[in-house]
């Protein structure tokens, strides 16, 4: 299992990456500390599981997340976390 801390637009992302979870299949996660809303998730959380190698395609958990949540972005034209305090 690999962990991973990167920031993408000013959003603190925590990734976990298990190369092969089950045996059949890669497993990704990303949490945001305060569970702001990134363009692939709106609670803040994300599992999906993906086949093996799309990881390694993409250079890695950090290059991966990051392309998802680029093109996820761009998809729903997304322009950033909305915070409300009421």
């Amino acid at each position: 299992m690999e962990q991973h801390n990167i920031t993408w637009r000013g959003v603190e992302i925590e990734i976990t990456f298990t190369p092969q979870k089950f045996g059949e299949a890669e497993h990704i996660e990303l949490r945001t500390e305060v569970k702001l809303a990134l363009p692939v998730t709106e609670t803040g959380y994300r599992s999906n599981f993906l086949p093996i190698g799309t990881v390694a395609a993409h250079g890695g958990a950090v290059a991966f997340v990051t392309a998802w949540l680029e093109e996820g972005a761009k998809a729903k034209g997304w322009s950033g976390a909305q915070l409300s305090l009421f």
